[in-house]
């Protein structure tokens, strides 16, 4: 899209303002940072330590090579678990008041294959505000021509096995932000509507760090590991289908599922909606009462509220969410939750065969 399109800015209803002041009202009541508390700092420590622990061990050859196989599948999930509680966070500034030390802990995306300043980009800027407009938002675009989720994408034929094929293609996305999506997105002119200008450091660390990557986990593995070349390239596809497979479903759950909208702009490029409503009709909760799955996710399973107020840590989103389930309902806006992960799982899959149907006629 060449525009860049606007939400509305009427000035009723006041639900947004209405929300943020008594989130805000909360805070202050109950005397509470929006960012990390201890425990939150406990969790960072937990993954990082679990991260960092697992590479050393496979690193060390102190285990049998049949133990480095399921080493490598934890590796992976503790990869996205960083990213989801400690790397997620900091990069929306919501982990430390201070900027030095979200920077700091923001810079452990480069270490799990990731660039910090394209997903700022893709994610903070573009997702978070176009989220689910197709054209604009690229979160949604998952294998374009292969993989339909809203009324305007593509028609293959193919397309009527989607809700059985994608979740193999999601356990490749991992593999895809290392080798491809970063370069690509970096490159790109444009991302959704954001003209990509990138500041000269931001050339050199793209490619700086991603060689660093390469080295600690393709190189220095194949050095000091004494297993042939084709049993490491069985692990590092296992680190990473881990990795790609945790980090997709969660995406997805989150956005793609029964009860979301993909709406799309008036002929003046204008959404209908004010940008807090939008939120709320384009994203979903799951597995909110679960606390395995707020304790792995990094909040990622409150969406709704993660939208509305990125830039608080996700260790507050459950006491939060009470405030915006309420408001929510005294403004006729829908608050769409999946009770378990299963039932999200679910419906994300009736959602692909859903779109998948149209494939059928082709």
């Amino acid at each position: 899209m060449s525009q860049k399109l606007k939400f509305s800015s009427a000035p009723s209803p006041h639900f947004y303002a209405t929300i943020r002041a008594r989130v805000e009202q909360f805070f202050n009541q109950h005397e509470l940072s929006r960012n990390a508390n201890a425990h939150m700092w406990g969790k960072t420590v937990f993954f990082l330590t679990g991260f960092a622990g697992l590479y050393i061990i496979i690193l060390s050859g102190v285990t049998p090579t049949w133990l480095l196989l399921p080493l490598a599948g934890a590796l992976g999930m503790f990869s996205a678990f960083v990213g989801f509680n400690v790397c997620h966070d900091a990069i929306h500034g919501a982990l430390s008041g201070n900027k030095k030390v979200n920077k700091l802990f923001g810079f452990i995306f480069n270490l799990i294959g990731a660039n910090p300043y394209v997903w700022s980009i893709t994610h903070n800027v573009v997702h978070h505000t176009y989220t689910n407009i197709p054209g604009h938002d690229e979160d949604i675009e998952v294998a374009p021509g292969l993989i339909r989720i809203a009324e305007e994408d593509e028609v293959n034929a193919i397309q009527r096995f989607q809700h059985w094929y994608a979740f193999p293609l999601y356990s490749l996305a991992s593999l895809s932000w290392v080798f491809r999506k970063d370069y690509v997105k970096f490159f790109q002119k444009k991302i959704g509507a954001h003209q990509n200008i990138h500041p000269k450091l931001e050339y050199f660390n793209l490619f700086f760090y991603k060689a660093l990557y390469y080295f600690l986990f393709i190189v220095l593995p194949l050095l000091v590991l004494d297993v042939s070349w084709w049993q490491f390239v069985i692990g590092f596809l296992v680190l990473h289908i881990t990795e790609g497979l945790t980090m997709g479903l969660v995406f997805q759950l989150a956005h793609v599922v029964e009860g979301t909208s993909f709406p799309l702009p008036n002929d003046s490029n204008c959404m209908e909606e004010a940008w807090a409503e939008h939120q709320m009709r384009t994203t979903a909760n799951f597995a909110t009462h679960n606390k395995v799955a707020a304790f792995f996710l990094g909040g990622l399973n409150r969406q709704i509220e993660h939208h509305l107020f990125p830039k608080v840590c996700h260790i507050h989103y459950g006491e939060i969410s009470l405030i915006v389930k309420q408001t929510a309902l005294e403004f006729n806006l829908p608050y769409i939750e999946n009770k378990t992960f299963f039932s999200a799982l679910r419906s994300h899959f009736v959602t692909l065969k859903r779109f998948g149907k149209e494939a059928e006629k082709v």
